[in-house]
């Protein structure tokens, strides 16, 4: 029986003891995927170094330029693209497990542990902001060289960063009833997504979607947007033209051949919308 997959993404920590990594990520073209729609139970920072980006964070998308920061919260479906041609950015994963003591104090029962659970929500935007860069670049420095004593100043640094994002970045402060239906939702939508990922060159209709879901089309459609921040079309759509994008760079398939490997049965309406949404035609790309 095949394991069923989840856009839930395993996130294995090069030392499991310390959980905490950062990936070093550079892309050269405009319009590229950073990363597809997906959650994880870990906070992360995204800081950009060069270029710009849009990391779309639950249904809001987030226009990052050099020297800015997006923090996603743990369990939060988060999306990205690249929006110019030469972009190189820090994603900075924590477990925040790392911050719990031996005893349980103060810091660990108002911050760490409702920070865990999703009952307090930092904002994603935090843009350009200078303490907190300082924390970032510190910590990746302290994980790219590991000299003797390295988790102190990594686990000092992070605290830093959070101590500073309490104070003037706490979007929301949830509900126990709240979080629940946070969690129901993203596990609902679960063989949603992972539906649209395998079956996209497929006729894929709001109906079939919103059965599989088990919720009214209206329902579903009014949950999907408020999870991905787009309709159905528009998401089914991105989908589409992402693998189109990687079809295309691969130079193997005709821009018509890969507009049907790709779910659009009219190569001009294809050619059009692939060019409004990637600032590229099919042909250039598949051409350079």
């Amino acid at each position: 029986m095949e394991k069923r997959q989840s856009l839930r993404e395993p996130m294995d920590m090069p030392d499991p003891f310390f959980p905490i990594k950062v990936h070093h990520t550079r892309f050269q073209e405009r319009g590229h995927v950073l990363f597809p729609h997906h959650w994880h139970p870990h906070l992360e920072f995204i800081y950009v170094v060069e270029g710009e980006a849009m990391i779309e964070c639950g249904s809001t998308p987030i226009h990052v330029h050099a020297g800015e920061l997006v923090v996603v919260n743990s369990n939060e479906l988060h999306y990205g693209v690249s929006l110019s041609d030469s972009l190189y950015y820090y994603a900075l994963i924590a477990d925040t497990s790392l911050l719990y003591s031996q005893a349980v104090d103060a810091t660990e029962t108002k911050f760490i542990a409702p920070m865990t659970r999703n009952r307090l929500l930092l904002k994603n935007e935090i843009g350009h902001n200078e303490r907190a860069e300082a924390c970032i670049l510190a910590i990746v420095a302290e994980l790219q060289h590991k000299e003797f004593g390295y988790e102190l100043a990594v686990k000092s640094e992070l605290y830093r960063l959070l101590a500073l994002l309490m104070r003037g970045y706490v979007g929301t402060v949830l509900s126990q009833d709240a979080y629940a239906e946070r969690i129901k939702n993203i596990t609902r939508f679960d063989p949603v997504f992972k539906y649209i990922e395998s079956h996209y060159q497929d006729e894929l209709s709001v109906d079939l979607l919103a059965d599989m879901a088990g919720l009214s089309r209206f329902h579903f459609s009014r949950l999907f947007k408020e999870l991905c921040g787009r309709s159905v079309v528009e998401y089914i759509t991105t989908t589409r033209l992402g693998r189109a994008d990687e079809l295309l760079r691969q130079g193997t398939l005709s821009v018509s051949e890969v507009a049907a490997a790709t779910g659009f049965n009219d190569v001009y309406y294809f050619s059009r919308t692939f060019k409004k949404h990637k600032h590229v035609s099919p042909s250039s790309l598949r051409k350079n």
